[in-house]
């Protein structure tokens, strides 16, 4: 491309690479695979060095994607944290080597495997663990101390440690760890992490330490940054020397030639499935200190150092089967079930196919071969239709729950078949592990796995079953002793108290969420009201739709549903009215939307903030709209707020409003 072109081509890749930054290292919420985002990298370094006039210091590829945070204090870093320059072939690792030798002629090299985490600094002051903090832009990061206290594996007193000593490491959450937490997400019908890197990431970077300590985050050291009164000659000398502090390191060795360190990473790749944890590639460092100086760096990388990436693996694959899983909100969901194959280390059989449209837009029968991989490493997916099997057959949605014989529906708009029959017993244990959540009925102890345990027992069909335990019920399940099972029995007595609004959520009524339930009981302030209320009524309800409406009139018109709430009544679920809002709130009769990231709040927490001073929060912006709240990376809401006439305001100016009430 001639100049021109290529300036037009790098602007669009600076901004597409920017706002990937931005949802990978600050959002912990990205939307492309690791890989799909080196290529862009890759394409406008490209560019750059064909055009070198082309690159300014705010290039990504001059500078670390992340940014101090503002939820933390600022950590400025003594040593820069710095990245590392990609490699994605044997030919290029075999260029970075031909560089470094032109200043190093005999050179040794050390290779660890490279971690998917989220990178930190470490500081011991006399062996004490003082403070801790994220690599952020590499310059500045954020302080994450007491965060990084809830990580087991990372030492907090050291034993003939050194007066000061700043070491860095990569905090990750274990494979096993991972599905576990994604598991008990899509049970309680929230969003689940993508990947463990966004998992360890999310979880590091809570204003709620506890949250972070539920985790399980693990941490690998892997460099010392900082150290007073000891001087090493080599960088696995100081790997040595973390590993006898205490420090979890990984495996490094050590190779005097290019060629025997691609063997090591392809060692390295080959183990990837008996670690525990998820690694994208492999780092080969120069061993000799001294050297590194000579090579100095660039604004962004060592010279001394390179990463290997591994590419995404994709495999071809039978498809033997679609299954149909059932879930909570009697979402019918195809499974594929393939010939085994060995991919990125793990034998995977088993894909989820996601809907009719997914298998119809591939054109999949039983019985093709597809390409699968695993996105983000962990979860496998398919790609697309391979080739064309013999005897296939195309995939037919049922007609009928497999799980339970009901009418299956598909509603206009939707993308997903759904069960008819809330008493589905395919649905029942997702439902009561909703019923029971922190934001539903908040009965404290009774997890997915002692409700598991309960229903295979056979001892709750229902809601209603879990008034109906008994303390020596739950004596017989495991892990739960005469103490524990009072305890449990105590916490589902205590929810009987809970306000209506609880009530309606934790029933699992679709497109109704908390907030919805609580607006629904404003208005109603009786069940019986709700149960009796028309269509039409429901409807114009501030911050109801017609879809919502109808969801909740079909709900309360089944049969097994008015039963269920008898029941609830005659065991004594008060359903008690919501406590009406004083008139005389800052806020009273006002609606806010609520856009973009705040600093200072969470979105539950301002919301909380609006409504105990009389105010509402709505989804969308209208006319009706009062108030625009709107923190970083404001977007679409933001723009027509400014197009309907409606008033913005920043968050300091919201701290104003309230301070000053």
């Amino acid at each position: 491309m001639n100049f021109e072109e290529a300036k037009i081509r790098a602007q669009q890749l600076t901004q597409e690479i920017n706002y990937h930054n931005n949802r990978y290292y600050n959002l912990d919420s990205p939307e492309i695979s690791d890989y799909e985002y080196d290529m862009l990298l890759r394409e406008l370094e490209n560019i750059e060095e064909e055009y070198p006039q082309l690159i300014t210091t705010s290039s990504p590829t001059q500078r670390v994607g992340g940014e101090k945070g503002e939820k933390f204090s600022p950590v400025v870093h003594t040593v820069v944290m710095e990245s590392l320059h990609d490699s994605f072939s044997d030919d290029e690792l075999r260029d970075f080597d031909r560089k470094v030798r032109e200043v190093i002629p005999e050179v040794q090299y050390v290779v660890e495997p490279k971690f998917d985490g989220l990178s930190v600094s470490v500081e011991y002051q006399n062996g004490v663990f003082v403070r801790g903090s994220t690599r952020g832009d590499g310059s500045v990061g954020e302080d994450v101390t007491d965060n990084l206290l809830t990580i087991k594996s990372l030492p907090k007193r050291l034993k003939n440690a050194p007066e000061f000593l700043e070491v860095r490491g990569e905090v990750y959450m274990s494979v096993a760890n991972f599905e576990k937490i994604v598991e008990e997400q899509e049970n309680n019908n929230q969003k689940a992490f993508k990947n463990p890197r966004n998992a360890a990431a999310g979880s590091l970077r809570q204003k709620d330490s506890k949250i972070t300590e539920k985790r399980n985050l693990d941490i690998f050291i892997f460099n010392i940054q900082r150290v007073n009164g000891k001087n090493f000659k080599t960088h696995k000398e100081s790997l040595d020397y973390l590993k006898a502090l205490g420090f979890p390191t990984a495996f490094y060795n050590t190779f005097d030639n290019i060629e025997d360190v691609l063997k090591e990473i392809e060692r390295i790749d080959k183990r990837r499935g008996d670690l525990p944890c998820d690694i994208d590639g492999a780092v080969v460092k120069v061993n000799d200190l001294e050297q590194r100086k000579l090579l100095g760096s660039t604004s962004k990388f060592p010279k001394w150092a390179e990463a290997y990436k591994y590419p995404p693996e994709e495999k071809e694959t039978k498809l033997l089967n679609i299954e149909i899983n059932v879930g909570r909100t009697g979402a019918l969901t195809p499974v594929g079930i393939f010939e085994p194959v060995l991919l990125a280390g793990t034998t995977v059989s088993r894909a989820v196919l996601h809907n009719e449209d997914f298998i119809k837009e591939r054109d999949i029968h039983i019985g093709d071969y597809v390409k699968i991989r695993k996105a983000g490493e962990i979860i496998p997916e398919v790609l697309s239709l391979s080739k064309r099997g013999i005897d296939t057959k195309p995939f037919v949605f049922p007609k009928i729950c497999p799980s339970c014989g009901s009418k299956v529906i598909k509603e206009e708009g939707e993308a997903v078949f759904r069960c008819t029959n809330t008493d589905c017993p395919a649905q029942l244990l997702r439902h009561l592990i909703h019923f029971s959540s922190r934001d539903a009925m908040d009965i404290d102890g009774l997890g997915p796995a002692v409700l598991e345990q309960l229903v295979s027992k056979k001892l709750i069909n229902s809601f209603s079953d879990l008034y109906r335990l008994k303390a020596q019920d739950i004596e017989q399940l495991e892990r739960m002793g005469e103490k524990s099972a009072i305890n449990l029995i105590n916490a589902i007595e205590k929810s009987k108290e809970a306000e209506i609004y609880r009530i309606i959520y934790a029933l699992g009524i679709r497109h109704i969420g908390q907030k919805a339930a609580k607006i629904l009981c404003e208005h109603f302030l009786s069940i019986d009201s709700i149960i009796s209320a028309g269509l039409d009524e429901i409807s114009t309800i501030d911050g109801f739709g017609d879809i919502m409406a109808k969801s909740v009139v079909d709900y309360f018109s089944l049969a097994q549903t008015q039963k269920l709430i008898d029941e609830l009544k005659d065991l004594g679920v008060k359903m008690s009215p919501l406590i009406s809002k004083k008139n005389s709130g800052i806020f009273n009769n006002k609606t806010f939307v609520l856009t973009g990231t705040l600093s200072q709040f969470t979105r539950n927490e301002a919301s909380a903030i609006i409504e105990q001073n009389g105010g509402k929060t709505s989804s969308s912006v209208s006319k009706k709209t009062d108030y625009v709240l709107a923190g970083e990376e404001a977007g679409s809401k933001l723009t027509k707020a400014i197009k309907l006439g409606v008033k913005v305001i920043s968050e300091e100016e919201f701290l104003n409003m309230i301070n000053n009430k």
